[in-house]
């Protein structure tokens, strides 16, 4: 394997994944297309005023549809999402869902362990062969009793590398490797479906299309046997949904409101835009803010009309087991937030934990009747502007001390589970993975450079954050907690905004 080093330890069969053939095909994805990939990333830099291209209208009123999909993604009425790790995977394969995400972006830390055996994990999990023992001798296999979803990967976004694997001598594109190991050792058992995270607009979809086309021709699979869906959670991509789904229309599958991340990118594209770009409280801005439900109309209408399917936001309530009144609270909200995308024409939505499947199922299928998807609901009066997709104000809602405090609160706690493995985090009943840790330190950082007050009249500075984040540091023991808390001052705090607190995160790990 010449050029190619693995840098990381060993990780119990990894062998089996990191073949030679396997290495040299991730390699050889990461020579042709990494510095493609280079030059969008440096691209994003280059901040435009937003609004739907000119260049591209001759996409948005042509007439063409992706293809047709295939039967495991026409019914998609409930998606159940997780990182790879063993008991978690065989849990979700026996939830009952109709799709698996099986995350190895927002909810799965890179240590160089995860990324590995993420990749055995979904290599038995494709043959069915997957089974778990705890340490206290409890067994997880699968049931033949439930339906098994299919499973859908989620690779990192562009802007991760792997530092644990070198081409060249450099370090590989982190979402090359995820998907390239994937696609490598289960193409040949078909279904090879695809989460895209973070994308910024047409051109980094038209680089995965290419990505998609090379890797089918190199292992001789049929073109347009993978199947993508693209998270909608950058605030350029929302100007661009139509686009993304033409450039991947050979494989596309559909599009997703990832409703965190956009709430994060709205921040951050518009952190030093002044007052009126500058958000209230995470909590107070729910899916019925009129620029969110801008968001969501427009992405249902944009999938029925080119024969994508509209898949709805992750439900972040979680039950308690051991809290009938919790659990009673998260049922509710997740009722409602389930019945507000079936009504709204979603073909399935997202939710968290096994114990929300029956709920999620129930709500869609008193929408859907005998039909798989609603990909026949095509709202025609719905016709969205740029003008409302930017009207943040609209969320009304007020920052609060109680949000200040939550927002340091949740951050640092995710960056200690960050640190130590696990990167979707159950903190306060609510599931919390990346993205709702990037909108806390954002928020933070937009707060104090546009010189916000709190509704109590207390101005926000970096002062009354760093005291919060010491009140905060005073009830939290864990082996990461001091790296958490240095960590998430100088993202929140920093004067040059880190686009993606990961990255800096990265480097304490890898």
């Amino acid at each position: 394997m010449s050029g190619v080093r693995v840098l990381g330890g060993e990780v119990e069969r990894g062998d089996e994944v990191l073949t030679p053939d396997a290495l040299e095909f991730v390699a050889g994805l990461h020579r042709d297309f990494a510095a493609t990939r280079d030059e969008l990333l440096a691209r994003r830099r280059e901040r435009r005023p937003l609004g739907f291209l000119d260049e591209t209208r001759h996409v948005r009123e042509g007439d063409w549809r992706v293809a047709e999909a295939p039967e495991p993604l026409r019914d998609r009425r409930v998606e159940i999402t997780g990182p790879t790790e063993r008991k978690m995977t065989v849990n979700a394969l026996n939830s009952g869902a109709r799709v698996w995400l099986a995350d190895l972006e927002d909810a799965n830390t890179p240590h160089w362990h995860n990324v590995v055996s993420g990749q055995v994990n979904l290599y038995d999990a494709a043959r069915g062969t997957i089974a778990f023992t705890s340490p206290e001798g409890r067994h997880y296999a699968l049931r033949d009793d439930v339906h098994r979803p299919a499973i859908v990967v989620r690779p990192r976004g562009w802007h991760l590398p792997e530092r644990h694997l070198e081409v060249d001598g450099r370090p590989a594109v982190g979402a090359l490797v995820d998907f390239g190991l994937h696609f490598f050792h289960n193409a040949a058992l078909g279904r090879p479906y695809y989460y895209l995270p973070k994308m910024e607009g047409h051109l980094e979809a038209r680089l995965w299309n290419d990505v998609f086309t090379a890797a089918q021709e190199r292992l001789g699979v049929p073109h347009g046997t993978i199947r993508a869906t693209v998270l909608i959670e950058t605030i350029p991509a929302a100007f661009e949904m139509e686009e993304i789904l033409h450039e991947l229309r050979d494989h596309a599958s559909g599009l997703n409101a990832g409703r965190w991340d956009y709430l994060f990118s709205i921040i951050k594209y518009f952190r030093d835009a002044g007052p009126d770009a500058v958000l209230p409280d995470r909590n107070s801005i729910t899916m019925t803010a009129p620029f969110m439900r801008a968001y969501t109309e427009l992405l249902v209408r944009t999938c029925h009309k080119r024969g994508a399917f509209a898949i709805g936001g992750m439900a972040a309530f979680i039950p308690n087991r051991r809290d009938p009144e919790v659990t009673a609270r998260a049922l509710e909200k997740v009722r409602a937030d389930k019945s507000r995308e079936a009504g709204d024409g979603f073909d399935g939505s997202w939710v968290a934990h096994p114990d929300l499947v029956p709920v999620c199922r129930e709500v869609f299928d008193a929408r859907l009747g005998d039909r798989p998807n609603q990909l026949d609901v095509l709202r025609p009066e719905v016709s969205v502007t740029a003008d409302q997709l930017l009207a943040f104000s609209s969320a009304g809602g007020a920052a609060t001390r109680a949000g200040l405090e939550s927002a340091v609160d949740v951050g640092v706690r995710y960056l200690m589970s960050w640190l130590g493995g696990n990167g979707a985090a159950a903190i306060h009943n609510l599931m919390e993975d990346a993205a709702t840790a990037e909108i806390s330190r954002s928020q933070l950082w937009q707060w104090v450079h546009n010189d916000v007050v709190l509704d109590d009249g207390t101005p926000v500075t970096a002062e009354l954050v760093r005291t919060v984040l010491a009140e905060v540091r005073r009830g939290l023991a864990g082996e990461h907690v001091g790296t958490a808390v240095e960590l998430f001052e100088r993202v929140a705090l920093s004067d040059d905004f880190v686009d993606f607190l990961t990255l800096p995160a990265y480097e304490r790990i890898a």
